[in-house]
């Protein structure tokens, strides 16, 4: 009994990124992990005019693709420096995006959001036709020249410094509380 809630109290402690073998599955592991830290799109307008960078671990891509998102539904794709155009819209009272990239409209579910992340889901079970199920941004400032692996660990640092702010807390709590405990005794 004793040694279980010594290494319970030791996996809190410990905040270190597993080894897994995929960017999805990294995606899958830290996204639920970051979430509570993220926006969701009522926030949008402080994300619209971003240079928003794709991120892909695909050995073959090896193109600039940087996605601006402007008012008024207007999106920009700029491929190592050539334009095209699309159209988003967000769904009322939703965390869904429909996303037009020219060769038809997507739909997505926001998967995560903040100042250096953009992260969306796209509908349906994409394992089954064999299609990517994340459409992954990132700030271009934040994560430009970056691996996969590398931008990984940036967004685990969020979920690593808020966890053991809140593990700290509650050690702090609890101490507190013995000393009360006691000092009424």
């Amino acid at each position: 009994m004793e040694n279980k809630l010594l290494d319970t109290i030791s996996r809190s402690l410990n905040l270190e990124l597993p080894v897994l073998d995929t960017f999805e599955e990294y995606l899958d592991f830290v996204i639920p992990l970051v979430k509570p830290w993220g926006e969701d799109l009522r926030e949008w307008e402080n994300y619209m005019d971003v240079r928003w960078l794709e991120i892909r671990d695909e050995e073959t891509f090896h193109e600039t693709v940087l996605h601006i998102f402007r008012e008024g539904g207007e999106y920009l794709i700029s491929t190592d420096g050539n334009i095209a155009g699309g159209e988003w819209s967000i769904l009322n009272n939703s965390n869904t995006m429909i996303v037009n990239r020219g060769r038809g409209s997507e739909l997505f579910d926001l998967a995560f959001m903040n100042k250096d992340f953009f992260i969306l889901k796209k509908h349906g079970n994409q394992k089954r036709i064999r299609q990517e199920k994340y459409f992954i941004l990132g700030r271009e400032g934040a994560v430009k020249g970056l691996e996969w692996r590398d931008i990984i660990e940036l967004m685990f640092n969020q979920y690593r410094s808020n966890g053991r702010f809140i593990v700290m807390s509650t050690m702090l709590i609890v101490v507190m509380a013995i000393i009360i405990l006691l000092s009424l005794i």
